[in-house]
């Protein structure tokens, strides 16, 4: 097979407030976002099931400032991005590993906002914001960014 592919749809709800940090050196802003993902299925028995993965996801420069200040803890979001594995040792000399997503656009899920509690707002929708200006990291890295306006931020 020539060449990779490597791409990542998720639609989940957030499992904290987005955490954003800003990198020392060139004030790059970087968000953790937790996300937890339902799968309902029919059991062999024809019971219902249910199973949540957990994902850690990172969105880099507007992306990240845009996520902080509109999700919060409990609001569906739909992400695309790609995967990304960290290694690294601990203090103890071990040898870790993480896979995360990179967020390269997302979507709101809801019109949120606060408005009429859990189930509230329109549903549906949403804006969709591109190009999260991750730093290129290595081949197929981050690449081109576009500065968000405050004319498209739908509310």
């Amino acid at each position: 097979m020539a060449g990779s592919y490597n791409k990542v749809l998720l639609m989940g709800n957030l499992t904290r407030d987005v955490e954003v940090r800003h990198l020392p050196n060139s004030n790059q802003a970087v968000a953790n976002i937790g996300l937890a993902v339902n799968r309902r299925f029919r059991k062999a028995d024809g019971q219902n099931g249910e199973e949540t993965t957990f994902v850690d996801c990172e969105a880099w420069g507007r992306t990240a400032e845009v996520m902080a200040q509109y999700l919060s803890k409990g609001r569906p979001v739909f992400v695309e991005g790609r995967l990304k594995l960290d290694q690294w040792q601990d203090q103890q000399g071990q040898n870790r590993s993480k896979m995360k997503v990179v967020v390269e656009n997302f979507q709101f899920v809801d019109s949120g906002g606060g408005q009429g509690g859990p189930g509230g707002g329109s549903g549906g929708g949403g804006s969709q914001y591109a190009n999260s200006g991750a730093p290129n990291q290595g081949a197929g890295g981050g690449g081109s960014y576009e500065p968000i306006g405050e004319d498209d931020i739908p509310f």
